[in-house]
């Protein structure tokens, strides 16, 4: 995704270098990346990002030196069909599209870069095919409606600003089709928030898979001496203040993942009843059956609702037997990434 690639093609930008942009525009059967997935590569051969398992980097990575050079984007295809593909590699059924363009000082990517530091989603799209002057432009819609770039094509453009809204609902891609103009338009989201309430010895695993995971890793408990950059080098933030103080700080939104975690009440509660007040993609709460059950009890005598406690993952995590704090954070990762897929597990108690 874009703010995978993004940090690498900036440091190569105030390096001097230059650098390509291959995106995965379509896939047919069974793809090794979706759309969407992209891969950043320097002219000095560093690379980041993937379009496929490993199977066609290398020709992709040649590709975009020549583009680099020429200045002229192509579409590539590889497909079990072609017998570049199988000499590349790839060889799981599938078939690919990707989009190599060269990466300059663009009119987008200030205004890009600026919305996803500031943890606000945009539209972006790529004209892919089309006339000659077009494949390469871009158009990138923000939720305020503003437009940045350096497509000109007035109907094109009203087209994409009419599609924007559905992508800033939730992550997804496509490709639009105007006559012999395609364009391929995507969300581009922020990483999603992942706060930890409770600096306690599972947090500290599960900072780092959140960090491998791309999530913005917010860390909330106001014992400092729990809640220290030493013991969490992977978290983002550290704040230092009671759940109620600090999650109204924070802010909840619609893809945010909240694993509460510190077993004190004190905690505990505050932080659960303040999440419900919100709608997050996740709410999970450490603890046995029985403590939920009194927790459950306490929450309803405070006007939680029942409908409310239901959206609550507790206990939290899925169930593989997990015992020592790093195997607890891998089933709490597990299930979370469950959840955000929509994916529904067999035998899960969620």
């Amino acid at each position: 995704m874009m703010h995978d690639i993004l940090p690498s093609l900036l440091k190569w930008q105030a390096q001097g270098l230059s650098a390509a942009i291959a995106t995965v525009v379509k896939t047919w059967g069974s793809s090794p990346r979706p759309a969407g997935s992209r891969m950043a590569i320097a002219a000095s051969g560093e690379f980041a990002g993937s379009v496929s398992g490993g199977c066609v980097e290398t020709a992709v990575i040649e590709e975009a030196m020549n583009v680099m050079k020429t200045g002229a984007p192509k579409l590539l295809q590889f497909g079990v069909a072609d017998e570049t593909a199988w000499s590349v590699g790839l060889t799981c059924g599938g078939k690919i599209e990707v989009f190599l363009e060269p990466f300059y000082d663009k009119k987008f990517f200030e205004p890009l870069r600026v919305n996803l530091a500031g943890k606000e989603p945009v539209v972006m799209a790529t004209v892919i095919r089309g006339a000659s002057t077009l494949p390469g432009r871009h158009l990138l819609v923000s939720r305020a409606g503003t437009i940045a770039g350096d497509l000109e094509n007035t109907e094109l453009i009203s087209s994409i600003q009419q599609a924007a809204p559905a992508f800033l609902e939730r992550e997804h891609t496509t490709v639009l089709t105007f006559g012999e103009t395609e364009i391929f338009v995507e969300s581009c989201f922020p990483p999603p928030k992942l706060i930890i309430v409770g600096a306690v010895h599972i947090a500290v695993p599960l900072a780092h898979i959140a960090k491998t995971l791309d999530f913005n890793v917010i860390l909330v408990d106001p014992r400092g001496a729990f809640a220290s950059a030493a013991r969490f080098p992977h978290v983002d933030q550290l704040v230092r203040k009671w759940p109620e103080e600090a999650l109204a700080e924070i802010g909840i939104d619609a893809g945010a993942c909240i694993v509460i975690l510190s077993h004190d009440p004190k905690l505990d509660d505050p932080a659960v009843k303040t999440a419900l007040q919100h709608h997050p993609a996740y709410i999970g709460v450490l603890g046995s059956r029985k403590t939920h059950e009194k927790r459950f009890q306490r929450l309803l005598a405070e006007g939680v609702t029942e409908e409310q406690l239901r959206r609550v993952h507790a206990p939290i995590g899925l169930n593989i037997g997990a015992a020592t704090p790093a195997e607890i954070a891998v089933s709490i990762m597990a299930e979370i990434v469950a959840q955000r897929r929509r994916m529904r597990l067999v035998g899960s108690d969620s």
